[in-house]
């Protein structure tokens, strides 16, 4: 077989075919990932929220509030795929194949897979592929924040490449293993058709814990960066877990402070940047005379560079 007429081991080309097949298998793996969850949501018996109904936790969500924010995780990924294609930018093109690169498509398999092992109530497996996604998701973040962190030169990659990703990460760290951990560990409660779970003030502090941590680290996100999508996901999560009721008391006080203290973070945080900036001292005009100059201007301490330089002598009319 005759070898192809392009050298296959220059970064350009490597750079060309890592894209080409991230234009395949990302729509592939979001498609594979949408069917599947759709089936497993509507389809099968008993489903994914029926299994959530049937082992409620500390930490449990609204699933309707889920719903939507896995739609919108969805719309975030049909976004960045027609990116991927339409994409021209250099800097677009790189953040694509070595910020997020595979690891969408990793996420995408992964969660497919969760959903069917959640519908057959393997929990183990569960909280194992949770486990993946939640690496998987946070190894692209770190990524795209080291060394293609977002530029207001480029809105679409913040809306369609960070956002998805951060939405998508958020919802993991925040929710979804944290809950598949507590079914797997037998932290749940009795339920009852219709009605309320009879049991569901055993066992606050583990969901206190969880609420309160994950949601202390994304506040200092928050303040940190003035991340407004970890503002918004932290805070849609928030509400979905206390818009479920009953709770314990220590979850459902928490998850109501943090859905108020994440958007005044934000709101505190982008006031402190726009009117406590750090300014530079700057001299009065008067006391440039006091100081030497170079031939280009700068302003030099301790310098003998002109005549006026140095200390000066104290006359009548300067006390007058």
């Amino acid at each position: 077989m005759d070898a192809l007429p392009i050298d296959t081991s220059h970064p350009a080309v490597r750079d060309y075919l890592s894209l080409i097949r991230l234009q395949v298998l990302t729509p592939l793996s979001l498609l594979i990932n949408i069917a599947t969850v759709i089936v497993c949501a509507v389809v099968v018996t008993p489903s994914i929220s029926e299994i959530s109904k049937q082992f409620p936790t500390s930490i449990s969500p609204k699933p309707i509030i889920i719903a939507t924010y896995v739609a919108a995780i969805y719309a975030g990924q049909l976004g960045y795929c027609v990116l991927i294609v339409l994409a021209r930018k250099a800097e677009t093109k790189r953040t694509i194949t070595k910020g997020v690169g595979f690891s969408l498509v990793i996420a995408n398999w992964v969660m497919a897979l969760w959903a069917i092992a959640w519908v057959f109530q393997w929990f183990l497996v569960s909280t194992v592929l949770q486990g993946i996604l939640l690496l998987t998701l946070l190894y692209s973040n770190i990524v795209l924040l080291i060394y293609h962190q977002p530029s207001s030169a480029r809105p679409f990659d913040t809306i369609l490449i960070h956002a998805p990703l951060r939405f998508f990460l958020v919802l993991q760290f925040g929710l979804m293993f944290p809950l598949s951990l507590f079914i797997n560990l037998g932290l749940t409660y009795t339920p009852t058709t219709p009605g309320p779970p009879r049991d569901y003030a055993d066992h606050p502090w583990p969901g206190f814990g969880v609420v309160l941590g994950t949601n202390l680290l994304g506040l200092v996100v928050v303040i940190l960066r003035r991340d407004i999508v970890w503002c918004v996901s932290a805070t849609w999560i928030c509400i979905s877990i206390w818009v479920l009721r009953p709770k314990p008391g220590p979850v459902y006080i928490v998850a109501i402070l943090f859905t108020v203290l994440h958007p005044l973070a934000l709101v505190g945080a982008y006031i402190y940047s726009r009117f406590y900036k750090r300014r530079g001292v700057i001299l009065p005009p008067g006391d440039e005379a006091l100081y030497g100059r170079t031939e280009s201007g700068r302003v030099v301490v301790g310098s003998q560079s002109g005549p006026d330089s140095g200390p000066r002598e104290v006359d009548e009319n300067t006390w007058g």
